[in-house]
């Protein structure tokens, strides 16, 4: 797709905000053809670029940094200097979008809170992302993605009943935040189309993994509020009956999801699932000594053999892939959702595309995450700043 096809084409956003879920927002901005002006510290940027997943690094920065500011612009602007922050102000002036993520309380000592950002640009949509709100006994604390999951209560809903809290092994709080925010301002825009007016779009880590939980939380609120119990062997799912879960079979994986029992019972010859045949309560009460029979005889041939019985016969189910399977399926290679991304410094990093397709097409920019201030010159040039 060539840039002007892109909905948000012509639009500018001034991101502020560092680590991942400000970033994240404003790269799916970026992809759906925002302008992402990156305001960073002269001596240092965004931490993230020190931020390391392993001792992997690509032209001085992280992975981390490379793939989630991959074809932003960036600006070296000193948040101490006044003149510096004039030259902010004019930027934001001339924007349409304002992200930032510092605690509660720094965006206003720098004096540039939503009430002072209107009053140069009433027009602004300006989208925070804290820890836990603005108010309450955890503002001060930090937003950072596995304390959010801590406090969320997400950690009890993973692994099996005797591991304790298990986090989910990703940065979801920051991941879903960052979607929540894209979503609430890119709506604020469309508001802005009509009435012309800005506004302030706000979200929160804890909001989003809460959020992520509307499921369960909702039958947790409902039934008594009895704790989720998760199952004792192989677990999935806190609130879900047998047969759902992940199983070893001779050479792997394979995951089942909502089957009746007697259906497998059936198909995978275990005459011992007899009982629970016509007892669906059984299938929750009676969960952990169903799945440890169907594990018995799923070890006993290899993932294929069991896929392709189960497939004939339309059960959910799938083979458990690493990421090399994954890559290397066809399922994945039609996607086309990686690319090779590159700077003129000669750094080159492999990574992923955009999710969303418009009009039956993935946008693309070729262009890698930024060096500190490297595009400063040319958006003073165009700023008039």
């Amino acid at each position: 797709m060539t840039p002007p096809d892109l909905p948000l084409q012509g639009l500018t956003v001034v991101d502020m905000s560092q680590f991942l879920s400000g970033p994240y927002c404003s790269l799916r901005l970026l992809d759906l053809g925002a302008r992402v002006i990156k305001v960073e510290r002269p001596d240092g940027g965004d931490l993230s670029r020190q931020l390391y997943l392993s001792d992997t690094e690509i032209g001085g920065d992280s992975t981390i940094f490379h793939a989630i500011n991959r074809g932003k612009e960036s600006i070296a602007i000193d948040l101490k200097s006044e003149a510096d922050l004039d030259t902010l102000r004019s930027l934001l002036a001339q924007a349409d979008v304002m992200i930032q993520n510092f605690r509660p309380g720094v965006i206003e000592r720098l004096g540039l809170s939503y009430a002072a950002v209107k009053e140069i640009n009433p027009a602004i949509v300006y989208g925070s992302i804290t820890g836990y709100g603005m108010t309450g006994p955890w503002v001060k604390r930090p937003g950072q993605d596995l304390l959010a999951q801590a406090r969320s209560g997400v950690m009890w809903l993973n692994g099996d009943a005797a591991q304790g809290p298990v986090p989910i092994g990703l940065a979801v709080g920051d991941m879903l935040a960052g979607a929540a925010l894209c979503q609430g301002i890119l709506a604020a825009l469309v508001g802005r189309g009509i009435s012309g007016k800005g506004r302030h779009v706000e979200t929160s880590l804890l909001e989003a993994l809460v959020d992520l939980q509307f499921e369960v939380l909702t039958t947790h609120l409902n039934d008594g509020e009895r704790a989720p119990r998760r199952a004792d062997y192989r677990s999935a799912h806190a609130y879900l009956s047998a047969p759902y879960g992940v199983y070893p079979t001779a050479d792997g994986f394979i995951a089942v999801a909502m089957t009746p029992v007697g259906i497998l019972a059936d198909l995978l010859d275990i005459p011992a699932l007899d009982v629970y045949r016509d007892t669906p309560s059984k299938w929750f009460t009676e969960r952990d000594q169903i799945k440890a029979i169907i594990a018995e005889r799923l070890v006993s041939e290899p993932t294929d053999h069991w896929m392709g019985m189960l497939d004939a016969h339309d059960i959910w189910c799938s083979e458990v892939l690493d990421w090399r399977g994954l890559m290397g399926s066809d399922g994945f290679k039609v996607l086309d959702i990686l690319q090779t991304v590159t700077r003129a410094d000669d750094v080159s990093i492999r990574t992923t595309r955009s999710p969303i397709r418009i009009d039956g097409h993935r946008s693309t920019n070729s262009a890698a995450a930024p060096q500190i201030g490297e595009h400063s010159e040319i958006i003073r040039k165009d700023f008039n700043l």
